[in-house]
């Protein structure tokens, strides 16, 4: 979709690629028992979703809001990582799949770091 207004945040690498993973998360659930529904399937999808949701949410602050809401970001990811695992060991996802949001899951904690790192250093 093309869109005649952009915001700054959507610019972010680490922004897109906490998008496609939300979405990755969402096609995945999909395969999951119903009655995961209310569960697992929906910690799963909320906690890949609650990574881009900070980003965009501490975006406009202060240094200390954004670093504050990357934190969280990079709690939701972690998050990610035990849903993926409990996902595979209850064998809805195979284990090239849990392998794969280990990588992508790696990928985003490792940029967040790094950014959150950057704006520490640009404040001190």
């Amino acid at each position: 979709m093309s869109s005649n207004y952009h915001f700054a945040f959507e610019k972010l690498d680490v922004y897109t690629k906490s998008i496609d993973f939300g979405e990755h998360v969402q096609v995945q659930i999909k395969q999951f028992p119903k009655e995961e529904l209310y569960a697992l399937s929906s910690q799963y999808r909320r906690a890949a979703d609650s990574i881009a949701l900070n980003i965009a949410e501490g975006y406009p602050g202060s240094d200390a809001q954004f670093i504050k809401h990357f934190n969280i970001a990079i709690y939701s990811a972690n998050e990610c990582v035990v849903c993926s695992t409990k996902a595979r060991r209850r064998l809805y996802i195979s284990d090239q799949e849990d392998e794969e949001n280990r990588m992508l899951i790696s990928e985003l904690t490792k940029m967040l770091s790094s950014f959150r790192k950057y704006i520490r250093n640009k404040t001190s």
